[in-house]
């Protein structure tokens, strides 16, 4: 993290004590710059920053003014010493998968930046301009360690998917041998992002939806004539189809494949107690071919693009506090995102690679990120506190 800069011409804080003030505020999880500064008198900022914390109107200020690309390094840092320690293995089917996904962080009709986007809300009031950000990101999925690799922020005038290819075609060129095929979800299944990624080397797997109404009647009409082949996982049964050859997309640029899942759970509901049968019905399309991924490969591709929700987002969001507007600044905002991601990096591998099986299986990620958040507060002066000696 010291080769993070900003442009300062005489700045009096060096650039990476404020780096690493933030980097104490998200793995303390206090959610604002001013929660922060009311830590100020922990003992703890001196022997971590050398010195005092910053106030917060300066944490925001050299935030705006850092380089994004240098803070993008320490991602690629993170991923370069994990992969050479071989500490990032692949699942059981031996594919290693980049999944993209979007994300809206926050949506205000006050404030705004020069990096805003706008849109019209219809409200009972007349209509509204509200302003709003959002950012594509990508995630490795690994055996048991995934990593969040990058992010890029969505421009006035283009979609999700066009941000993701500018997000990917920085990510293929850093990593060009991270990852084996790029996994999303229905929005990703276009033909120009197909052809995107296949020119780059990599596979593309995508949920199939009516977005593709030709291939989907083509896929549903097939599977109807052929047995499908059981497979369970866990408490699921699934019955799986599976064809390759489908030329009914020709903007995909080569014949394309396509797996189905339909998958029966049983569920004892909370209210009654009573077992109750859930269905799901799951269609994937893919450049993979079955003789490098088998069915139960692709179904675990595919539902693994949750991945990015629950432990990426959701985690980011409500755990650690990522859509807090820090500071609303457009480069202010996607330093703050990065170094979040670059924190839950860091934990996650220190809670799955540091700990001992006994200290996980007795310590969830909450507890230790609450003893963390003990500790800062726990060098804090009873007098300054407020409370009795």
């Amino acid at each position: 993290m010291e080769a993070i800069r900003d442009d300062r011409l005489r700045g009096q804080i060096p650039t990476g004590v404020v780096v690493r003030s933030v980097v104490g505020m998200f793995l303390a999880r206090l959610g604002s710059l001013h929660s922060l500064e009311q830590t100020r008198s922990s003992g703890f900022w001196r022997s971590w920053l050398g010195g005092a914390l910053p106030s917060a109107d300066t944490i925001g200020r050299v935030c705006s003014r850092m380089g994004i690309e240098a803070v993008r390094g320490v991602l690629r840092q993170q991923y370069a010493r994990l992969k050479r320690r071989k500490a990032l293995t692949a699942p059981g089917h031996g594919l290693l998968a980049a999944v993209v996904d979007g994300h809206e962080s926050h949506a205000t009709f006050r404030w705004h930046c020069p990096g805003c986007l706008q849109r019209t809300v219809h409200t009972a009031g007349g209509d509204r301009v509200q302003y709003y950000h959002r950012y594509v990101a990508v995630r490795l999925l690994g055996g048991d360690l995934e990593l969040m690799l990058d992010l890029e922020e969505q421009r006035a005038g283009e979609d999700e998917v066009a941000a993701a290819m500018r997000l990917l075609d920085r990510v293929l060129r850093v990593y060009p041998r991270a990852f084996d095929v790029v996994v999303g979800d229905g929005l990703y299944a276009r033909g120009p992002f197909v052809q995107f990624v296949r020119q780059r080397g990599k596979h593309v797997l995508a949920v199939l939806k009516d977005d593709q109404r030709d291939l989907l009647k083509d896929a549903q009409a097939l599977f109807s004539t052929i047995p499908p082949t059981s497979q369970r996982d866990g408490p699921v049964q699934r019955q799986c189809w599976d064809l390759e050859g489908f030329t009914t997309w020709p903007q995909a640029g080569q014949p394309v494949r396509v797996v189905r899942s339909l998958e029966t759970r049983t569920v004892r509901r909370q209210l009654d107690g009573q077992e109750q049968e859930q269905r799901s019905d799951w269609y994937w399309v893919t450049t993979l071919p079955a003789s490098l991924a088998p069915t139960g490969a692709v179904v675990q591709l595919g539902h693994g693009r949750w991945n990015i929700e629950n432990q990426g987002f959701n985690e980011l969001v409500n755990q650690w506090h990522a859509d807090h507007v820090y500071k609303h600044h457009p480069t202010a905002l996607n330093v703050l995102w990065l170094l979040a991601m670059a924190c839950l990096n860091l934990f996650v591998t220190f809670y799955r690679r540091n700990l001992k099986p006994a200290a996980r299986a007795a310590a969830t990620m909450l507890h230790v990120s609450r003893r963390l958040t003990a500790e800062l507060y726990g060098e804090m002066p009873l007098a300054l506190s407020g409370l009795p000696p």
